[in-house]
């Protein structure tokens, strides 16, 4: 029996002694009232800032989706005002050179 003790690490043994101390003591610590206090007041602060996002993310996408409602107007206008300037001159046709117009 005294073998199997001579055989042990001491320092193996004590490192492993302080972390059971010091993870028994950071449960203690960790669930205390004032750590509690401090987790709940954390919490909010990152509540208060997801919600400021989040109006943010909003105001951007309403601008985006303003954004492209003009442009596909803007197209469509252009458009339009391509096809009557078609219909004015005809067919596009008459501004390329035809092959026997080169002679």
């Amino acid at each position: 029996m005294m073998d199997m003790f001579c055989k042990l690490d001491v320092k193996k043994t004590g490192i492993f002694a302080a972390g059971v101390l010091f993870g028994t003591a950071g449960i203690k610590v960790l669930s205390s009232k004032d750590a509690k206090k401090i987790y709940v007041s954390c919490t909010a602060a990152v509540l208060r800032a997801k919600e400021c996002v989040m109006r943010t993310v909003s105001i951007v996408q309403e601008n985006a989706e303003d954004i492209y409602a003009e442009a596909v107007q803007v197209n469509e206008k252009r458009a339009a005002e391509e096809m009557e300037l078609e219909d004015e001159s005809g067919t596009d046709d008459d501004f390329r050179e035809t092959p026997a117009a080169k002679v």
